[in-house]
């Protein structure tokens, strides 16, 4: 049996490329809209999302430094999240540049308004979950020490479905062509129906 790679994070991971995201991959993608106080719109893509909770619907991602996104929901307690997708992909990597522009602007997507919140959808998105903060919580490390790191935790309060990814009541996933991040300075996957398999849960006791 060949011994595994095992590295310390502390001490470094002596690959060419840091292995974690690529490990804990494919990853949903939290594209986020905001506005500040003022109204200025932002959109921003975070790799670090996910679903936390059916019940009310808790989503979450986490920022890496106070950014646009974390400074304006913790001012208005509004986001919204908005699915990307791979005909979406390239606008969805523009609005990832380091910018005071409007990303909307920026990446050439248009916006519509959301009915709950300030923050405006991304028009051409599928699927946007509009959403009020629950906390914003930053991260420490095992010995308590803070990091420049955001956890922003959200209630999806209102969301929308285009109709069309809708097949007798059951959302269908692959149809969205929804898109995930790889690790790599670049690396993405799609999600289709060739990837699809199915399992049932267990039932009665474990043995």
């Amino acid at each position: 049996m060949v011994d595994p790679h095992f590295y310390q994070p502390a001490d470094g991971h002596g690959l060419a490329h840091d292995p974690l995201n690529a490990i804990v991959a494919p990853r949903p993608i939290g594209w986020i809209s905001t506005v500040n106080e003022a109204g200025v719109r932002n959109l921003a893509p975070y790799s670090f999302f996910n679903l936390f909770n059916y019940s009310p619907p808790l989503i979450g991602f986490s920022s890496m430094g106070w950014k646009d996104s974390v400074a304006n929901i913790a001012a208005t307690k509004e986001f919204v999240w908005n699915l990307a997708t791979r005909p979406l992909a390239e606008a969805m990597n523009v609005s990832s540049a380091m910018t005071t522009e409007d990303e909307f602007t920026l990446a050439g997507l248009e916006s519509t308004p959301s009915r709950l919140v300030a923050p405006p959808r991304v028009a051409s998105s599928p699927v946007a979950f509009e959403c009020r903060l629950t906390q914003l919580i930053r991260l420490e490390t095992k010995e308590g020490r803070a990091l420049d790191q955001w956890l922003v935790m959200g209630e999806a309060i209102g969301i929308h479905i285009d109709p069309a990814l809708i097949e007798d009541g059951v959302y269908q996933t692959a149809k969205a062509h929804p898109i995930m991040r790889g690790g790599g300075w670049g690396d993405y996957f799609e999600i289709g129906e060739d990837q699809l398999f199915r399992m049932r849960r267990p039932t009665g006791p474990h043995p």
